[in-house]
């Protein structure tokens, strides 16, 4: 498609920019105009298919049972995570890549992204210390929130990892610690020490209340965010029963909720349930309950939205073949809406699906029939006005950020039968709420 090769030249011409060139003077002039030649095509190129009026109108999402609301009418979710929206901004040369994935995704009917809104000491840290911030990075923030309006985006936006990577509870322990008031060294501490409570909390309301320096809005009233999750995969291994990771929920979505009442909110549950559940038998394994985490008592908390849930059936069986991994998932999706249809009472989001392309026995044909079975039933629960609301693959890049990779991420035009199978799913979800409410590329694309 012309517009793919218009993608492919900006990209191209980004990437040598950033190239040493070592003693080769004479390829500066040519490399500043290349530059100035992408920046001017991604500002005003190809206005008919790729560009969106700035400071599109947008509107808050809302929960209305088990439905996501927009504007009074159902709203069903395709969408991606990038993690790395925010780190990828910080280099004025280097964010021009953040605007071509928010504009891919919007020409894909994509209306959600998720994305990383922490990085917690360490290189380039967000929060270099407790309640201590990088301006600089806080600007790229402002940035990714910024374009993802321009581009007609929503953003859920993580508040912390459970995970090592960008800092995570690791980090906050380790604060505590050196500074002579943690109570352990424990990872796990992160959710009952209080002095850590008080670092996360004073992290959450400088986050919330941070005005954007390009859009002037409060995050907490900018539209353009879809939801705050409050944390990736929470686990506390330390208390299998529960009981810590339950109270800590409820506390902190407690707090955002005082703070924030317009935004939706959720968990970042991987969707494990624990080891009294009657359900335990759904998980991957034994060990699963044993994690500290339960999808049902934890998504039954007053202040959590909707309900969240990952699929990694390579990192759950090492055993299975493709064939067996795929009939595991159908049960593991359909058990999930089966939940929020019959007890919860809300919205279920797949924010995490993805298949590793480290597998023995990898085909890139079974990227397609992975995807295809997850996104047939969710579509089929949207059809019936059940609970099951949308998902978020695992991952999409463009090209040249190859250091963001993992064996899950791809560039979706690179793989045609993706590219499809992601347009299909958006036309399909979009032709369920009516094409006629549809506004920009979802029109253009599915009519």
């Amino acid at each position: 498609m012309k517009s793919d090769l218009h993608s492919h030249l900006i990209l191209r011409l980004l990437t040598l920019y950033r190239k040493p060139m070592g003693g080769n003077g004479v390829l500066y002039p040519i490399l500043g105009f290349a530059s100035c030649v992408a920046f001017i095509y991604m500002s005003f190129g190809d206005l008919k298919l790729s560009s969106l009026p700035k400071g599109l109108s947008l509107s808050f999402v809302e929960r209305n049972g088990s439905h996501f609301i927009l504007d009074g009418k159902p709203l069903y979710v395709n969408g991606w995570n990038s993690y790395w929206l925010m780190a990828h901004s910080m280099d004025e040369n280097s964010r021009g890549r953040v605007s071509v994935m928010l504009q891919a995704g919007a020409k894909m009917g994509l209306t959600v992204c998720r994305t990383w809104a922490f990085n917690d000491g360490g290189y380039e840290a967000l929060q270099i210390s407790p309640g201590q911030f990088d301006e600089r990075v806080f600007q790229a923030l402002d940035y990714v929130i910024a374009e993802a309006s321009r581009h007609g985006i929503r953003l859920l936006l993580s508040l912390v990892n459970n995970l090592q990577a960008y800092g995570g509870k690791t980090q906050y322990v380790k604060w505590a610690w050196q500074e002579g008031i943690g109570l352990s060294s424990s990872n796990d501490s992160f959710f009952f020490d209080p002095s850590i409570r008080k670092y996360f909390k004073n992290y959450v309301l400088d986050v919330l209340t941070r005005k954007n320096t390009i859009t002037g809005i409060e995050y907490r009233n900018d539209p353009t965010i879809f939801a705050w999750e409050l944390i990736n995969e929470p686990r506390c291994m330390s208390d299998p029963s529960g009981d810590t990771l339950q109270e800590w929920i409820e506390e902190m979505t407690g707090f955002i909720k005082s703070i924030d009442k317009n935004h939706l909110l959720t968990i970042g549950l991987e969707g494990l349930y624990g080891p009294k559940s009657p359900k335990s038998a759904v998980n991957p394994g034994e060990w699963a309950s044993t994690l500290g985490s339960d999808f049902v008592c934890n998504s039954n908390i007053t202040n959590v939205d909707f309900t969240s849930v990952h699929i990694y059936p390579d990192h759950w069986f090492h055993d299975l073949g493709f064939e067996e991994k795929q009939r595991y998932v159908s049960k593991w999706v359909r058990s999930h809406i089966e939940d929020c249809d019959e007890e919860l009472k809300k919205p279920v989001m797949f924010t995490e699906y993805g298949l590793s392309n480290q597998n023995k026995d990898f085909q890139a044909s079974q990227r397609e029939q992975f995807y295809r079975t997850i996104l047939d039933i969710i579509y089929k629960s949207a059809k019936k006005k059940g609970s099951g609301v949308g998902a978020l693959v695992w991952q999409f890049l463009v090209e040249g950020i190859e250091e963001y990779n993992d064996d899950f991420g791809l560039v979706p035009w690179e793989t045609p039968s993706i590219h499809k199978l992601t347009i299909q799913q958006s036309c399909r979800l979009a032709r369920i709420q009516g094409l006629n409410q549809q506004t920009g590329n979802l029109k253009q694309l599915c009519s």
